[in-house]
């Protein structure tokens, strides 16, 4: 699912802060990658996902080397083969519950393809909605007229929809109270191994890494800025 050799990364005109050796996920793995605020997490990623950039000899994500792609390239590699659930959510205030989870498929034709169609997408989408708590009473209604939790549960719907082989979770628990997370991860954690999903979680809340497969540190990444400058 992935596999990075010798990766670097820092910000244009700032020193490189992020220096990964070696990272595999396997077929079906869940790992968890934890660390503080600002330490880097979601820039590791923004890279896995093709939105940043990395020098590397080796960056393959799902067989497919990032390295060699165009920023469009991996805009339309990232629409139809990966899942990712943002720490905001990212909902669409103006579309009901079930258009925001339907809303990727308007960007990636591959997606409309894999998940055969816009009818049966939809109906996926209804079944993926209830599977995680999401009422069909719920699903003409706008996202913000519900909870936090159930925003959440839309975000994955959404992330899942296109039965993604890698999710990448960005700090998704952050705005829960305890109860409503191990509830959240128990749902999350049976929909995925349900699809064989693979899946990189980040968050700073090590409570949540014995869930996982195995968990990572940030900190094993991370060059120190002053011995770099």
């Amino acid at each position: 699912m992935l596999e990075v050799i010798e990766a670097r990364f820092g910000w244009p005109k700032q020193p490189d802060f992020l220096a990964i050796d070696a990272l595999h996920i396997g077929t079906g793995e869940r790992v968890f990658l934890r660390g503080g605020s600002g330490s880097g997490k979601s820039t590791l990623l923004g890279l896995v996902a093709g939105i940043h950039r990395a020098r590397a000899i080796r960056f393959d994500v799902l067989g497919s080397n990032l390295l060699e792609m165009s920023a469009g390239q991996r805009d339309d590699f990232r629409g139809a083969n990966l899942g990712i659930v943002f720490q905001q959510f990212n909902l669409v205030p103006c579309l009901d519950v079930l258009g925001n989870v339907l809303l990727p498929l308007t960007f990636s034709r591959t997606l409309r393809r894999a998940t055969g169609g816009i009818a049966e997408a939809r109906e996926r989408a209804r079944a993926l909605l209830l599977r995680l708590g999401i009422d069909s009473n719920a699903h003409a209604r706008s996202p913000s007229e519900l909870s936090v939790g159930q925003q959440q549960r839309i975000a994955v719907a959404r992330a899942l929809l296109g039965r993604p082989r890698l999710l990448l979770c960005d700090e998704p628990t952050s705005a829960l109270d305890a109860g409503s997370r191990e509830a959240f991860i128990e749902v999350l954690l049976a929909e995925t191994e349900a699809l064989g999903t693979a899946m990189l979680f980040v968050s700073h809340d090590p409570a949540l890494a014995s869930h996982f497969h195995r968990a990572l540190d940030i900190e094993s990444f991370r060059i120190d800025a002053a011995a770099s400058a």
